[in-house]
């Protein structure tokens, strides 16, 4: 890797991923680790100073090798190409629940469209115009982080957890009830976590070991018990230090 390379990958790590609280408060979604690095590679591509007049560039391409060694892929693995294909139509296929002001949910898609060229190694997609509202000119209420802060994580809930904590930073402290946690991050049904060791263990613990070791905040949790059973979870958040704009 050249040294203009190594300096073009170090500045598109620092890139701001911005989105909407409501986007990432009040929605219900299972990604994998690597369809959750590719929403937020794909954030970090979108310019902030469009406005409705200009209109809001949905349409974004990357070159896919340049992707791999930013998110820290072995970029010579034969098996790259048809990895971020994979992704990408993941990411297409599937939708998520917004819960609205009213209380309704809707199903809102990540993806209007993905084309890869292999002989050009470029990807090209286009975002779910439904998507604008949560993603562009976000003059309030949004939170944002640099891109490099969830790269090199390697557990799916550490990148959920870390944006729910880092939208709630500016309070400091966060309290869930057990059952709303577990209904956010999808798996109020898996059995697996029902007791709340092993999702303290298998979840809590793994996410908060990932966000203090590699992000610019800090967390700490405390269960709360009503009887001799967990029913929430109170968060406590500690900034590092402030992120600068892109």
């Amino acid at each position: 890797m050249t040294p203009e390379e190594s300096f073009e990958i170090k500045k598109s790590k620092g890139y701001l991923v911005v989105k909407s609280n409501d986007l990432i408060q009040r929605n219900r979604f299972e990604l994998s680790l690597p369809e959750q690095k590719t929403v937020a590679y794909i954030c970090s591509m979108i310019q902030p100073m469009q406005t409705e007049e200009s209109g809001f560039q949905l349409e974004y391409e990357f070159k896919i090798r340049e992707y791999c060694k930013i998110c820290g892929i072995d970029y010579d693995n034969g098996k790259n190409y048809q990895d971020v294909k994979a992704t990408l139509k993941k990411l297409r296929d599937k939708s998520m629940w917004l819960t609205l002001p009213d209380g309704s949910e809707t199903t809102v898609g990540w993806l209007a469209k993905a084309t890869t060229n292999k002989k050009s190694g470029i990807a090209h997609i286009k975002l779910d115009e439904d998507m604008v509202p949560y993603l562009f000119d976000l003059k309030q209420k949004f939170t944002q982080y640099q891109l490099y802060n969830v790269l090199g994580m390697k557990s799916a809930f550490s990148v959920r957890i870390y944006e729910l904590m880092k939208s709630y930073s500016f309070r400091h402290t966060i309290t869930f009830e057990l059952d709303e946690l577990k209904k956010l991050l999808m798996v109020e049904d898996v059995k697996s976590y029902n007791r709340f060791p092993d999702f303290r263990r298998k979840v809590l613990e793994k996410a908060q070991l990932e966000i203090n070791e590699l992000t610019d905040i800090n967390i700490e949790f405390e269960p709360i018990k009503t009887g001799r059973k967990v029913t929430s979870i109170k968060f406590i958040i500690e900034e590092k230090f402030k992120n600068s704009r892109k």
